[in-house]
């Protein structure tokens, strides 16, 4: 199962990184706080998994 997380969360912070990339100046503070804590998660299970 947090093999499944693991790709779903990376898959979102591709999608993610994507429309900030497509709309830059758009207002993206959620989006932003998003990355953050996607990135932190699967920094955290690699981590684990390592």
């Amino acid at each position: 199962m947090s093999e499944l997380n693991t790709t779903l969360w990376e898959k979102e912070l591709r999608a993610l990184l994507d429309r900030l990339q497509a709309h830059p100046s758009r207002e993206s503070a959620a989006e932003r706080q998003r990355i953050a804590v996607l990135t932190h998660l699967i920094a955290a299970r690699g981590k684990v998994a390592a």
